[in-house]
């Protein structure tokens, strides 16, 4: 009897240990699904997993992989010179052109072919700089895309093929080949007294015309750390990210995997038993309140004012006239007398009239609502309301950054 009073003691303490909190070890899951799922109601619930963040509260919600990337996984850019061909009479002056016609002979050798020097004066081939950005992770015999822009005097590139092309990156290598026929979208027409211009002629792209030759060596994942950089630094949103991370972590891998490093980037311990990109895949998506630093983007030449969410302006009195100054003249004609010696004159007649307008506004914003409907009740145009928060940034009433371009 006394054994099986113990049992059952024994029993009723485990299953209050299921129905309560549960031990970290229990608290892992078998697939990232689950992780997610338990993460989000917590999330829901007014809690994160784990100890909440101080700086967790405001920001507009973004998945890490569309505010950071990981260091090392980017593009390579590409570049080679080529010739185009089958152009209608729209190609370069040869003579104007000398290295196109000394490209047209070094090609025309290598096939077996050797022409004359200036025994060819037509206008079917253009000298051509091919580019193109090889992605990240491209294999061998994938393709990428081209862009092809006129080197000489060409007038279009219009149904022109491109001959294989190789393509170099930075270090001299060569990584792609690039072959093709030219889609060009503008196009020029002409006569004898005029000409019709629409778009760029001169310039094409080839969907799918590299195939990539060669990989770009790197060591993703190879030694277990991962460097996440934001493409805005900002130190709040870098700390609230490592702690969205650590919270799905320690409900996934029972254990914290990032660290914030500075304004820009996160350090991520890869986990045991599990790969680079299956561990990007698992984090990459999870929601995180960004931040954002107070500023005001204007353009002069355009007109373009951009006001952040978080600008504020102390109540400030603003004075904003304009100054309109019309001269008129209406000049009179003067005929002399009958049968006298005077000539006829001209007397001058000026007329000069000034309109001044100013309107006084009482400007200050807590939020960017406010701050609009002050400045529209104002009622003046971009270019003046540039010189306005030009003012109140020099009257340091304008708590942001202002940024004219």
């Amino acid at each position: 009897m006394r054994r099986f009073a113990i049992v059952l003691l024994a029993v009723l303490a485990s299953t209050a240990l299921h129905a309560g909190e549960s031990s970290p070890k229990e608290r892992g899951y078998k697939t990232p699904a689950q992780a997610q799922a338990a993460w989000q109601k917590d999330v829901d619930d007014g809690r994160w997993g784990g100890p909440a963040s101080q700086f967790s509260d405001g920001g507009v919600i973004a998945r890490l992989k569309d505010i950071a990337a990981i260091q090392g996984v980017r593009e390579n850019q590409l570049v080679g010179y080529g010739l185009v061909v089958g152009l209608s009479g729209t190609g370069d002056s040869l003579r104007n052109a000398p290295f196109t016609e000394q490209s047209m002979r070094a090609m025309l050798d290598n096939l077996g072919i050797s022409p004359p020097a200036g025994a060819s004066r037509s206008k079917n081939i253009a000298a051509v700089i091919v580019t193109a950005n090889l992605p990240p992770f491209a294999g061998r015999g994938s393709r990428i895309d081209i862009t092809v822009s006129s080197l000489g005097d060409a007038t279009s590139l219009s149904g022109g093929t491109l001959v294989m092309t190789p393509l170099a990156a930075a270090d001299g290598q060569v990584y792609a080949a690039a072959q093709g026929n030219l889609i060009v979208s503008g196009f020029t027409a002409s006569g004898n007294a005029a000409t019709v211009t629409q778009g760029t002629p001169t310039s094409g792209r080839i969907p799918n015309g590299a195939l990539v030759e060669r990989e770009v060596s790197g060591n993703f994942g190879q030694d277990g750390e991962l460097l996440v950089e934001l493409r805005q630094p900002d130190f709040t949103t870098v700390v609230r990210i490592t702690d969205t991370i650590n919270a799905f972590a320690k409900r996934r891998y029972n254990q914290p995997v990032a660290k914030e490093r500075d304004a820009k980037s996160i350090r991520l311990r890869k986990p045991k038993d599990i790969t680079a990109a299956r561990f990007l895949a698992e984090i990459e998506g999870l929601p995180v309140p960004t931040d954002e630093v107070a500023r005001v983007v204007v353009d002069e030449r355009t007109g373009t004012v951009v006001i952040g969410e978080k600008v504020r302006i102390s109540r400030v009195a603003i004075s904003h006239g304009t100054l309109s100054v019309k001269v008129t003249e209406t000049p009179t004609i003067i005929q002399p007398e009958p049968f006298s010696d005077g000539v006829t004159a001209v007397e001058p007649n000026t007329n000069i009239q000034v309109r001044q307008t100013s309107k006084i506004g009482v400007l200050g914003g807590t939020d960017l609502e406010s701050l609009v409907k002050g400045l529209n009740q104002i009622g003046v145009k971009p270019q003046g309301i540039i010189a306005i928060l030009q003012g109140i940034k020099t009257a340091g009433a304008l708590h942001a950054e202002l940024v004219v371009q």
